[in-house]
């Protein structure tokens, strides 16, 4: 049986983790009947994708991304457009669609998954051109993307110091959607576009979503008193925002957005800028990836 060439695109520095010996533990516990690894370290952003590029060019079978959701998007995105194989060792600040698809947060049994080969099609998003395949959207979580990009304290804690310290601040904005051709107007804090149910770190926002259904769930969170933050952070925490007054879920497989002003929005949790309007929709089962 001939082997799979197989390359890990490692980034050194998503979730604030140390990862130089990541190519040793790979060596140690990947089957090497099955593969043949080489490994590749990012220097800077948008490099994962270069060497994603590079590496389906050169007949890669098998392509793994070694980081958090942001290094996760620039590999997949390379991976859907030559129709290879994702694989994912999560290694970043909250790990949404890994956590989603059951990936192992643990390096040694996330490659004795890929070890194992399954893979399987997902649904992926375009955000104004733009590939994503957890979460993208703008509001406050886009806000926060872009302060914490610029921020040294990696990792959850200093994610949620810089959102308690920004939320009292931060003020909602009004959006027209128009979503399979009906049109809705919002108020919200908060919009995001959901491929898969959650952010990160088990914090769902749209807990009935799914990576299979064709479909991509937009979550309305409107203004509400911060007493109430308990509440939500207990229905994301519990993966019960379908039922929540707090959060509004619209599906749909067409979304355009009219907003008031150019703004940060955030695709997989990596900050851009975008203009007033945004064009939102789904390529159904466009991503094979290795996943339970």
């Amino acid at each position: 049986m001939s082997k799979s060439n197989i390359l890990f695109i490692i980034n050194p520095i998503s979730g604030g983790k140390d990862k130089l010996k990541i190519p040793a533990l790979i060596d140690a516990h990947l089957d090497r009947e099955k593969f043949n690894p080489n490994f590749s370290f990012t220097e800077y952003v948008g490099h994962a994708s270069e060497i994603a590029e590079e590496a389906a060019n050169k007949n890669f079978d098998v392509i793994v991304a070694v980081g958090g959701d942001g290094t996760i998007n620039e590999v997949a995105a390379k991976v859907m457009q030559y129709d290879k194989i994702l694989g994912i060792i999560p290694f970043g600040s909250g790990n949404g669609l890994a956590r989603y698809m059951k990936i192992p947060l643990k390096p040694v049994q996330a490659i004795q998954l890929i070890n194992e080969g399954k893979a399987g099609l997902i649904d992926t998003g375009r955000f104004n051109g733009k590939a994503f395949f957890n979460m993208a959207g703008m509001g406050f979580d886009a806000h926060i993307s872009s302060v914490f990009a610029g921020n040294k304290s990696r990792g959850l804690s200093g994610y949620l110091k810089l959102g308690f310290r920004e939320v009292l601040s931060y003020r909602p904005q009004t959006y027209r959607l128009i979503i399979d051709g009906k049109e809705y107007i919002r108020e919200a804090v908060v919009l995001s576009i959901a491929n898969s149910s959650q952010y990160g770190n088990n914090a769902h926002i749209a807990a009935g979503a799914s990576v299979t259904d064709g479909l991509l769930d937009v979550c309305v969170i409107p203004q509400f008193p911060l007493y109430k933050l308990p509440v939500l952070a207990y229905e994301m925490l519990n993966a019960k925002t379908d039922q929540s007054d707090l959060v509004e879920i619209i599906r749909g497989k067409e979304i355009r957005i009219l907003r008031s002003q150019d703004d940060a929005i955030h695709i997989d949790g990596e900050p851009f800028f975008m203009g007033r309007e945004i064009e939102v929709s789904v390529a159904p089962l466009s991503l094979n990836i290795i996943s339970p």
